[in-house]
Order: C-alpha cells, then structure tokens, then sequence
C-alpha cells in the first residue's frame, strides 16, 4: 500500500475550557481551503451549541474512527478527523486508519446558535484531554463552539506549537471523495426505531472475531443476522466496526441502513 506522510500543524492544543461565560470549546485548524484560497488556520464558526452533550457525542465517535485500524486493532492509527464548513452546515469526517470505516457528523443550522458558518475544509486537532473532557460534557451544560483560532488572541510565537506527521495511504485522501461517489448508489434497506437500534447494535459480537453473520436482512420492526446475500440484505463485514455508534446511542432517535443493490443467489 502506498503511503506520503501528511505534516498539520496547529497553533495550540484543541481543548474545552471554563470561562467566565460558561464552557468553550476551541476546535483547532490547520492548513485549508477556502474559497479566497489556502489558508494556514481557517475560522469557520463561533457560537453556540444547541445540543452539546449530542454534538460532542458525535464528534467523538468520529474521532474513534480516525484513531482505529480496524484490520490491525493494536495498532493506534492517530489521525485528526476533517472539518467542512459548508455554510449551512459544520461537517466532521474521517477514515479509519485501514481505510475500512468512513464516519460523518452534521452539525446542521439547527444545532449551531449566534454564529454564521464559513466555507472550506481542513484537519481539526482533536487529542487525547479533549477526548476526555468532551466524554464529560452534560445535558445542560452551555457550550460556545470556536472552529479555527481565536481572532482576538494575542500570541509572541513565530509558528505552530503543534506539530503531528503521519504516514497516510493515499487512498485516504482519495476516499473523501469516492465515499460521496459510491453512497450515492445506496438504496435505503431499513429504518429501525430507536429501541430496536440500540437493541441491534448490543447485540453485534464484539472482539473482532470472524464468526457470525456476515449480512443483515431487515425482519419486522429491526434486522436479523442470514448468511447469504438474500435481496434486500446488507453486508455487515466486521461488526466491531459499528463500536463507534455506541457514542451517540442515547441521542438516537432512529438508525437507517443502507446498503448497494444485492441479487439473490438461489
């Protein structure tokens, strides 16, 4: 597998902090597009959060995502998730480091308050005492977003204090792009409520174990496991790759399931 090594650079830790206003959460840049060109630490928002405890939820099943390789799982893959702003909507994306499992959160307008979203993407750091202080964030508490550095800070550094290189194969810097391409062949196979998803996804085998059902066939109200690509099935090749969806269970209020056109075999 081809690999380059992929240099982001931040001007500071991501963190989420107490203020005298209430909590904020600094999600730093790095080098991105915009639509005036490459910037070295685009801002796409600053404002409030209407669901915090769901956003940060989401934004952490994310960051699991960059952070496994789900092939060789003792092996850390220590990527930063992706960050478009698309001005009606903040969107955080990864690739599993295997390039197996691809994950996306819209924050959409309704979840933002006080702030316009800018346009452009980049890497958004996301460490480990962010992971953990995000892990904490509660149902009430009030949680100011910054996407991009402070403009009213005042800094006597000459560069960015945060440096990370990693090896990347190129096909997931290509996968951004295929993943739009090839989603939108998908065919909706089933909507489950949202006790019968959490339902579903507690009952995947966990460990990584090769055993099992390899598709899932919609069956009344939820999903049973077959072993043949009947039509209608959904291929679910690995159900460890579904853990990150243990993150945002208590926020769901339904899970779609989509999957390619499948032929029956006989």
């Amino acid at each position: 597998m081809t690999r380059s090594l992929q240099a982001v650079a931040y001007t500071r830790p991501s963190a989420l902090e107490s203020t005298a206003e209430g909590r904020l959460l600094g999600l730093e840049t790095s080098r991105g597009a915009t639509p005036t060109g490459v910037q070295d630490h685009p801002s796409f928002f600053s404002g409030f959060l209407t669901h915090p405890q769901a956003a940060a939820a989401g934004l952490l099943a994310v960051a699991d995502v960059a952070a496994a390789r789900y092939n060789r799982p003792q092996l850390a893959a220590s990527l930063d998730p992706v960050v478009t702003g698309n001005g009606d909507r903040l969107r955080f994306e990864s690739f599993s480091g295997c390039c197996g499992v691809y994950a996306r959160l819209d924050v959409l307008s309704g979840g933002l308050d006080g702030g316009d979203v800018g346009h452009g993407t980049t890497n958004v750091d996301v460490n480990n005492p962010l992971r953990e202080a995000l892990s904490r964030v509660g149902t009430l508490d009030p949680v100011h977003l910054r996407v991009g550095p402070d403009e009213l800070a005042v800094t006597t550094t000459d560069g960015p204090v945060v440096e990370k290189k990693v090896p990347l194969p190129d096909r997931w810097l290509r996968g951004f792009a295929e993943s739009q391409v090839v989603s939108a062949g998908f065919e909706l196979r089933a909507e489950l409520p949202a006790a019968e998803a959490v339902r579903f996804l507690r009952s995947l085998p966990r460990g990584g174990g090769r055993g099992g059902a390899s598709w899932v066939v919609p069956a009344g109200r939820g999903l049973r496991p077959t072993t043949r690509p009947v039509p209608g099935a959904v291929c679910l090749p690995g159900p460890e790759r579904l853990a990150a969806l243990q993150r945002v269970l208590r926020h769901a209020t339904a899970l779609r399931v989509y999957g390619p056109g499948v032929s029956g075999t006989g």
